[in-house]
This record gives C-alpha cells, structure tokens and sequence, in this order.
C-alpha cells in the first residue's frame, strides 16, 4: 500500500507494519521518511538494528534471509534496513525480495521490521514483481522533490512548525518567493536555511531582510531540472537557473548535453508518434520517465517536425561552440550561446513571438 511521505507520521503513530520501502530522488524528503520509521521501530522494541547494501552483482541475498530470521539472544526485535542504491536487485535479488517480503508479511512485523531504501524508480520497475511484493508486504513512501511553485507554502510550513512566520499579504509572500528562488533544487539547503533561521530569531514574524540575510548564498540549482524548465516554457525561471549554474561553476558542456538530449528526446517522441504510436509508447520507449514526462507531453504538442529539424541544428552548433568551433551568428562564449538555445526552445514551448535573435540562431 502506498501512503503520501507527509501521511506518515500519522500513520507510524497508529501502526507499524513489517516491510517500509521509501523510494525516490529528494534526499531531504527521503531521510526524514526513513528516521521516522526507525524512530518507530526503537520506540516498538527494535533495539538491534542491521544494514545490508547491494552493491554490484555479488551480493549475497542468502545472507540477508538467514540473518532476518536470526534474532539476537538480546534483542525483542530487530530493524533490518537493506538499501539498494542502483534500483536494480537483478533477477536472483527480485526472487530473494519475493521471498522475503513473504516471511515478513507471515511474522506480521511481530520480530522484525525491515526498511528498505531505494532511488527514484521508472515505470518498468514500478511494475515488476519484486516491487509489486514490497508494496504488498507493507507500506511504500514515495518521495518526490518539491516543485517550485510548491516550495513557498512548503517552506511556510517548516517555519510555522518551529513557531515562525512571514508577514500577512504580499511583503510575506515576497519573502517566501526571494527564499524560494535562492534554494530551488537543493531542499537539504532549505531545511538548513530553516533551521539557521530558528537559531538567529525568536519565534513569532520574521522579515524579508533577516530572510535575505540567512539565505543569501545558498543557491545550488540542479541541470536537469533546467530541461523541465525550459520544457514548461518558464523563461524567465530558466534563465535564472542558467545563471545559477555558470555562477556555482557548471560545467557549459554538461548544461548542453541535457538541452541537446531533451531535444533528441522530443524528436524520437515526435518520430514514435508520427509512425502511430500511442504517447505512453512513445515516451517510455524515448525513456521519458518522471516529472519529465508532463513537459514532453506539452512540449511534442506544440513542435512542428521542422521546428525540431531547427532546434536540433541549434543544438548541433552549440555542441561546436563548448569545443571552441566558432560560428558567425552565434556568440563565442559558450554560456552566451546556451542562453540563445534555451530561448529558442523555451520560446517554442511558452508560445511566445519569435524574436530577432531566436529568429537568426533558428534559421542558421
């Protein structure tokens, strides 16, 4: 059964089931979701705790099943944690988690308490029989990055729980935005921020200024959100992540293999689609997967054929311009000529009018 990550404190206060599996790519989000159920396993009589980590093909499943069943003479019960950092347990590990899940769902979590982690997962292994097993067995915690329009109430929230607050109206609306936008794509930097700001100020209203001053250098924004960004047709939020970027010190080339790759994307989605594909097809097969997945569906509707033969050329001048090629009607530097490709692509996908620059950078 799967609950929402911020159910599950309420749910660990009326129960406790025998298998917790926490997936996905927030690190903040995942952590918490994970010392709550270990804060519950210790408060349940889980007062021996093991860890097991697959990593490589030789991991020893057969280990892990004898040690579950093994309690220890000074235990009442034990919390085994099993993490699997590539998503992948292979064919003998889907079968030994099968197997597990099935002694566990028998012992009703009444010995032991298993908590296993794993990373952001596609649909292929959403739908696989290990997983399928696990979310029998007990309870599976999704854990998803906050988005951005999320991020100002999210950030309200975790003040409001250490008794602070922005002003009424829209001066604290500001805040939350200014704040927002310095820790978009780090929420482990937002939660410190939150935290420094519980420490510097008393409870009760906190002011944009001290807000300025807490967060003012704790940016840290993540390349492959600015593809989703610029996919969504969020100019302005896609230039600001840009400059982010070269700011923190970004390598330009890897910035234009994400933008070249989400075009790549689009084109074999709109090749999969004209040959009559259904979407779902057609993303999965271009391996589309996530919160990509809604920009691509939008992105593909708005693209003719000819716009993407145009963006790809684009992108296939950029790659010359990160390898010091130079061309004569784009810019020489190379974080210059990223920013005339995410306008050209975040314009196709905004509906906004061609401008001159675009104009030139599309048609060479």
């Amino acid at each position: 059964m799967q609950i929402f990550a911020d159910r599950l404190a309420d749910h660990l206060q009326r129960d406790l089931r025998a298998v917790y599996t926490v997936w996905g790519d927030e690190p903040l989000l995942a952590q918490e979701a994970a010392d709550a159920i270990r804060a519950a396993a210790r408060a349940a009589g889980c007062s021996e705790r093991q860890v097991h980590t697959v990593a490589g093909a030789h991991f020893d499943w057969s280990s892990l099943l004898g040690a579950s069943q093994a309690l220890s003479l000074f235990a009442d019960r034990q919390l085994v944690e099993i993490r699997i950092p590539s998503g992948k347990p292979g064919k003998e590990g889907s079968e030994a988690l099968q197997h597990y899940c099935e002694i566990a769902a028998a012992g009703g979590g009444r010995d032991v308490i298993t908590l296993l982690q794993l990373p952001r997962l596609d649909r292929s292994q959403q739908s696989s029989a290990w997983f399928g097993a696990l979310d029998r067995a007990g309870i599976t915690i999704r854990v998803d990055p906050v988005e951005r329009k999320a991020l100002p109430s999210w950030i309200a929230e975790r003040l409001a729980a250490q008794g602070q607050h922005v002003a009424a109206g829209a001066e604290g609306q500001r805040a939350l935005a200014f704040f927002a936008d310095r820790v978009e794509g780090n929420l482990l930097a937002a939660h410190q921020e939150i935290q420094k700001l519980a420490l510097l100020y008393p409870a009760g209203e906190i002011g944009f200024e001290q807000i300025e001053g807490a967060v003012l250098n704790v940016a840290r924004y993540d390349v492959f959100r600015l593809g989703e960004a610029v996919l969504a047709g969020q100019v302005a939020r896609a230039l600001r992540m840009l400059d982010g970027l070269r700011s923190e010190g970004e390598a330009a080339v890897l910035v234009h293999w994400t933008l070249a790759e989400d075009i790549r994307g689009l084109k074999r989605v709109k090749d999969a689609l004209g040959a009559g594909k259904p979407l779902p097809l057609a993303l999965r097969e271009a391996r589309v997967w996530g919160a990509k997945e809604r920009v691509f569906e939008r992105a593909v509707t708005l693209m003719s054929e000819s716009t993407l033969a145009h963006l790809l050329d684009a992108a296939h001048v950029c790659d010359g311009l990160m390898k010091g090629l130079e061309h004569p009607d784009w810019p020489l530097d190379p974080w210059e000529a990223l920013k005339r490709l995410v306008l050209l692509l975040a314009e196709q996908t905004a509906r906004v009018g061609t401008k001159p620059i675009a104009r030139m950078a599309l048609t060479a």
